[in-house]
């Protein structure tokens, strides 16, 4: 795959002259990401309260958010320097930042370094260096094990690439408590499930960018049928993980399940309603791959912020 040299009609040039200040600092924000870390940080601080038992130290909350975006947003950066060859000719990224020439490829990948190893310093003398060293392994292995190596090879990119935002509970317990332990580990693996079934409907519903530019999701290799299949298995999975939170690990009160089981029995329904459909050879927008997509953000943030209020009301 080579870089792309022409730009879609209408968009900014590299001229300096072209790119007023206003416009390069939104464009270096966009190079992290926002809506992205925004998920990323709501898995982070509730852990935060799950491992303080209620209100952790405001200030350990904000130095932690900070270097949690700092982190993120580096190996965002990062992950766009590489794909910029392949963003230029996907209709979902072809305005980003590299592409549109907003933001040079050169400066993407100074501010991309630099964000991370300052993180890394951030966290290391302000939180602490096991958050510090699981923040570093968050960046590295999203830019060198998924950007670099998975994301091109094989379908099962997302599946083992996600383990990278899936880190984020780890750095919020051990930011609190300066080490690891089950509860987390419970977390992560929930998140680890909620992945797949997270990305797969929406490259279902974008599927056509992946194969202009050979990327082989799993929508691109695989028919809907199959791909719903996956992701009602990994929902299943996913729901009963989150209850084992509660029980036989104890580190909840009687919210947590309540809720986890609420959410996750509508997210099942959900799974299984695209299933059928897909079964039933419904597609194109009849397929309503996308309604399961939006119900998983709203599934993580609720779980999480369930995590969070848990601690006060057992």
């Amino acid at each position: 795959m080579t870089a792309v040299e022409t730009r879609p009609p209408g968009v900014v040039g590299t001229s300096p002259g072209h790119r007023p200040f206003g416009a390069r600092v939104k464009a270096f924000v966009e190079l992290t990401k926002p809506r992205i870390i925004e998920l990323l940080l709501i898995t982070t601080v509730p852990v935060m309260f799950l491992a303080a038992h209620g209100v952790p130290d405001l200030w350990l909350v904000l130095t932690t958010v900070v270097g949690g975006y700092m982190s993120a947003g580096g190996a965002n950066a990062l992950n766009m320097y590489i794909d910029r060859d392949i963003d230029a000719l996907m209709h979902r990224t072809e305005q980003r930042p590299l592409v549109t020439g907003m933001v040079s490829p050169r400066e993407c990948l100074v501010f991309g370094i630099s964000l991370s190893v300052v993180s890394t310093v951030w966290f290391g003398l302000l939180v602490n260096w096991l958050s510090a060293a699981l923040s570093l392994t968050a960046i590295l292995y999203y830019v060198f094990v998924y950007t670099l190596w998975l994301k091109r090879r094989t379908t099962q990119n997302i599946v083992w690439g996600g383990i990278a935002g899936c880190l984020q509970v780890f750095i919020g317990w051990s930011a609190v408590r300066d080490e690891l332990a089950w509860a987390p580990f419970v977390l992560f693996l929930v998140l680890f499930f909620w992945t797949p079934p997270h990305y797969w409907p929406l490259s279902m519903k974008v599927k056509d960018d992946y194969e202009r530019v050979g990327v082989p999701m799993l929508p691109v290799v695989a028919g809907n049928l199959v791909v719903a299949k996956q992701i009602l298995a990994y929902s299943w999975v996913m729901v009963l993980v989150s209850l084992t939170l509660w029980w036989p690990l104890g580190a909840t009160g009687w919210l947590y399940p309540v809720a986890a089981t609420l959410l996750g029995g509508f997210w099942l329904k959900e799974a299984h309603a695209l299933y059928s459909r897909a079964k039933n050879g419904v597609t194109g927008p009849k397929l309503k791959e996308m309604r399961l997509f939006h119900w998983s953000i709203t599934y993580a943030t609720l779980l999480f912020v369930v995590v969070a209020v848990d601690p006060f009301v057992r």
